[in-house]
């Protein structure tokens, strides 16, 4: 696998234009599952291959469970990371249980301790909320404990049951609960209160950072910016179309064998770009310009602004200097409202 992500580094070098790296982000599955000769070949192919700032965000995705003392002294002495993101999910044995995580509480704390002393102080985790064993108490208690660490960024997720899980056919048979929503919504709500008492600004729907922390990698992805992804099912954006690679590893390494970049391409229609464009901006602190849909999207000007009229009405949307933003009552219905105002 690790030969074949090198073969498509070189095989995509040109993807994105010659443009520098301001992030650089190993995740999507688990990468801390590599040994560090791999991680540090997959590095040195980057930089062979491109440009890539002197403060560019390098992040990690991680497991607590695979983050020793030993391998985040490793990750620090020998590669350019900077930054982790590790999927703490709850500080709580009983949720951890059920999500069927192969960490406990106690991994938890110990990899955000280690980490912190082994000089990551860039960290973010992530934290699940609206699960059936995690109660409004435990949830308050997950927050305090992010926040006694001093984590400079936090991404929350509500649960959700995709169709065609194990947890999907389970809720189905009866043996599991359905998410009960009205917890999911005073779960949300009280994130959104405690994130901003505690100082972090609530900068997209389920992200969160203290002053000058963002995401640089996620924000880019909102922002509408191009960027490249390596690896089985990995997606790409160039500005005017997306592009993404075969889910099945076996496939994927044996098309690489021969050289061949394992992709499927769609170019997007001007509606496709403006959903887009929709759905994603709706999410964050930045909102939808209404002046770029005018420049960028002109034909849909009409349709947008006859779409967020009800929500501006409801309090959902608040518009300021053309800029329409969620409220806090808004960020409760975001699918909802982005649905409503992407055009066919």
């Amino acid at each position: 696998m690790v030969a074949s992500i090198l073969t498509e580094l070189e095989l995509q070098q040109d993807f994105l234009k010659g443009a520098p790296l301001t992030s650089i982000y190993l995740g999507g599955g688990t990468p801390s599952l590599l040994d560090i000769s791999e991680l540090v070949q997959i590095f040195d192919r980057i930089s062979e291959l491109h440009k890539v700032q002197t403060d560019a965000e390098i992040t990690l995705e991680a497991n607590p469970d695979d983050l020793t003392p030993e391998k985040l002294r490793q990750i620090r002495d020998y590669t350019p990371v900077n930054r982790l993101s590790i999927g703490v999910q709850s500080f709580s044995d009983a949720d951890l249980q059920w999500m069927n995580r192969a960490h406990n509480a106690v991994h938890a704390r110990a990899c955000l301790e280690d980490a912190l002393k082994t000089g990551f102080s860039d960290l973010t985790i992530d934290l699940i909320y609206g699960a059936p064993p995690t109660s409004d108490a435990q949830w308050a208690q997950n927050l305090q404990t992010a926040f006694e660490y001093g984590i400079p960024h936090l991404s929350c997720y509500c649960l959700t049951i995709e169709e065609g899980t194990a947890l999907h056919n389970q809720v189905g048979k009866g043996k599991q609960p359905p998410v009960d929503e009205e917890r999911a919504a005073r779960q949300f709500e009280y994130l959104q209160r405690e994130t901003a008492r505690t100082g972090y600004e609530h900068y997209e729907l389920s992200n969160f950072a203290l002053p000058g922390r963002h995401a640089r990698h996620n924000s880019s992805y909102w922002l509408g910016e191009p960027y490249l992804g390596i690896g089985p099912a990995a997606h790409s954006f160039d500005g005017e179309g997306r592009q993404w690679n075969i889910a099945n590893n076996t496939l994927y390494i044996n098309l690489l064998k021969e050289r061949i970049i394992p992709v499927e391409r769609e170019l997007l229609t001007p509606a496709q770009r403006y959903n887009e464009y929709v759905m994603t901006s709706i999410r964050t602190k930045w909102g939808v310009d209404e002046r770029k849909i005018a420049a960028d999207y002109g034909q849909f000007v009409a349709l947008f602004l006859q779409g967020v009229q009800p929500y501006i009405k409801g309090g959902q949307i608040v518009v300021s200097d053309g800029i329409y933003t969620l409220s806090k009552t808004g960020k409760l219905l975001a699918d909802r409202i982005a649905s409503d105002l992407f055009v066919s």
